[in-house]
């Protein structure tokens, strides 16, 4: 465990959009973290985020930088997560994994045991659980504030085109469509909101898409054991919105409103819509990584760790099977509370 007043030296592996996306919450954590290194495979990019997060070391080959670090933030193109999160591990690091895991389960679960077994902590980059909104409507839920949830809706509407030859283009690359790129965030907070998941269905299209291989648009719906269920609704092809991201849960007393994109957190009940709370805009990425610093630190176990991330993407693989046969998925034993040691639960019992 790391010496609570000591700052964790991280080497972040991947400068490209997303890393720009964590990149703004390093500032607020100035006090625990340095940022020792900076790696990708254009050097000019590593160069640019050393330059802003004060690193000494910008380079090509992330090997170089495993010496000066305690912990890793991996982002990079979904098919490298587990060759390079291996690597990593295997030399002692702490892992922060950008969303997904990894492309396949059998790599999920190797990246676990060896986390385990290295004695490491290995968390999923799902900055969505730590968002101070989506805590807020937990907590409301969890104390029933507005009654028993019957309905969750999580919709996300953006335009996400990529240039050709992209690597987010391939679906082997990327591991599949917009729902196991993004849509994972949703899956994961529907499984963290409503608990064990029974069946479900996914339709997706590159209607509207054409640039994606596989589904440019998702369509999921999830029924709950404990009777809710759960809506998802995610396309990188829209050319304008209204919803933006937005959360809402239909209880028996009320609608909790949580809009992503303004910062704000309402209550529909008895005809009234009430203000609840206000936060600044933006994906709060400084809160999921000062949890990875937690965890790393004080021995907390990460809220979105492996097993958790691996059941969620189970989810996605056993619905993506179910919409190619053209039935309803089984998705009984992927909560996040059940079993996730046996491999092959990625497919249809």
């Amino acid at each position: 465990m790391q010496i609570l007043n000591e700052k964790i030296r991280l080497a972040i592996i991947g400068c490209g959009g997303m890393a720009d996306a964590h990149q703004r919450g390093f500032d607020k954590l100035a006090d625990r973290l340095k940022v020792t290194g900076t790696a990708d495979v254009i050097l000019e990019r590593a160069q640019k985020m050393a330059e802003a997060l004060s690193a000494k070391k910008a380079v090509t080959d992330y090997r170089e930088l495993l010496d000066d670090a305690d912990a890793v933030l991996i982002v990079l193109p979904h098919h490298l997560h587990y060759e390079v999160g291996m690597k990593c591990l295997k030399a002692g690091k702490h892992v922060l994994m950008e969303k997904p895991m990894a492309n396949s389960e059998e790599e999920c679960l190797i990246l676990i045991d060896t986390a385990k077994k290295e004695n490491r902590v290995l968390m999923t980059a799902y900055p969505m659980r730590y968002h101070p909104l989506v805590v807020r409507t937990k907590e409301l839920i969890d104390k029933k504030v507005y009654g028993d949830i019957f309905h969750m809706s999580i919709w996300t509407e953006q335009h996400t085109q990529y240039h050709p030859g992209h690597w987010a283009l391939s679906a082997k690359t990327l591991g599949g469509g917009q729902l196991f790129s993004h849509g994972c965030h949703y899956i994961d907070l529907l499984l963290w909101f409503l608990g064990r998941p029974v069946k479900g269905i996914h339709l997706g299209t590159n209607y509207g898409t054409p640039w994606m291989e596989m589904e440019g648009t998702s369509n999921v719906a999830i029924e709950f054991e404990s009777g809710p269920i759960g809506y998802h609704f995610g396309t990188w092809g829209a050319k304008g919105t209204r919803l933006g991201y937005s959360i809402h849960a239909h209880c028996t007393e009320g609608m909790i409103e949580a809009h992503i994109t303004e910062g704000k957190l309402y209550a529909h009940s008895k005809g009234k819509v009430e203000l609840l709370y206000e936060c600044e805009h933006g994906k709060h990425t400084q809160n999921e990584m000062s949890h990875f610093l937690d965890c790393i630190q004080k021995g907390a176990y990460p809220l979105t760790d492996g097993p958790g991330s691996l059941q969620g993407l189970r989810v996605i693989w056993r619905m993506y099977e179910a919409e190619r046969k053209n039935v309803v998925a089984d998705l009984r034993g992927l909560g996040l509370d059940e079993p996730w040691e046996q491999p092959g639960l990625y497919r249809l019992p």
